[in-house]
């Protein structure tokens, strides 16, 4: 699934194409996504200029007009900025034709993504209401984790994947920041106190930031608006190297599963 590096990656290749050109048509051959994609949406949209394209979380908000596409990319979704004649593939779904001679392409094989349209605040809608800060912004830091977390029991990887605590720390950058951290991904959330909370919050920033400024994690489904992989994989510490030795002690790193995910962690280093 991509993760929010991912998915910034995908804002920040697809806006320059996108912002500030009128949608020309709109051309949806599938409807039957996590939700059925909204039957005016071809009304909706058509006609609108592009303004600014946002994120929260995983959510992409293409702002336009008086309403917003709401996108999500689901398991294995990718945008694409393409020329206006470029034939549809298998699993291509909705493509937004634009004023400059360009469209934009949901690709979406197994078809778990979202695409609606909102005409009302985004932040209000059952899919965002919930959701906890962005862990770049300004709302996140080590006493909000600290404090989101006294009196819970579960490992404190699967506390900080909670999008209700923080939005996008999916499975590879929870492993990362827990070992960049040193804290055991076991350690229920409740038994780590603000120091350690503070080293977390810093990490994650850390981790996230580099990869979103090296182009995401390449996953098996994933590619950005201009059809590039992300380059950050090569610079994981202990994601899906179980067994190998860890960077900073040549212990070998253990491989196990917490709710119901695979985690990595070295035994030495992360307690």
């Amino acid at each position: 699934m991509p993760e929010l590096p991912e998915v910034e990656t995908t804002r920040r290749g697809i806006e320059p194409h996108l912002r500030g050109y009128t949608v020309t048509a709109v051309k949806v051959r599938e409807r039957r996504l996590r939700w059925p994609i909204p039957d005016d949406l071809e009304q909706q949209l058509t006609g609108q200029i592009i303004g600014s394209i946002t994120r929260r979380g995983k959510y992409l908000l293409l702002h336009a007009g008086p309403g917003i596409v709401l996108l999500h990319l689901g398991m294995s979704g990718s945008l694409r900025v393409l020329p206006l004649d470029t034939p549809w593939q298998k699993h291509d779904h909705v493509t937004l034709d634009l004023s400059n001679g360009l469209s934009l392409r949901l690709h979406d094989p197994r078809r778990f993504g979202v695409l609606l349209w909102l005409d009302a605040a985004p932040a209000d809608h059952p899919l965002l209401a919930k959701l906890g800060p962005e862990p770049l912004g300004n709302h996140f830091s080590g006493t909000h984790l600290y404090e989101q977390s006294r009196g819970r029991r579960v490992a404190v990887k699967s506390f900080i994947m909670k999008g209700q605590v923080v939005v996008g720390v999916g499975n590879i950058y929870a492993s990362e920041a827990l070992f960049h951290a040193g804290i055991d991904p076991r350690q229920p959330a409740g038994q780590i106190e603000l120091p350690r909370y503070e080293c977390l919050a810093a990490a994650i920033r850390t981790i996230l930031g580099a990869a979103i400024a090296q182009g995401g994690t390449t996953l098996r489904d994933f590619v950005n608006g201009v059809g590039e992989p992300g380059y950050f994989r090569q610079q994981l510490a202990v994601y899906e190297r179980g067994g190998e030795p860890c960077p900073l002690c040549d212990t070998a790193i253990i491989r196990l599963k917490i709710g119901q995910r695979a985690s990595y962690y070295c035994p030495q280093c992360q307690h």
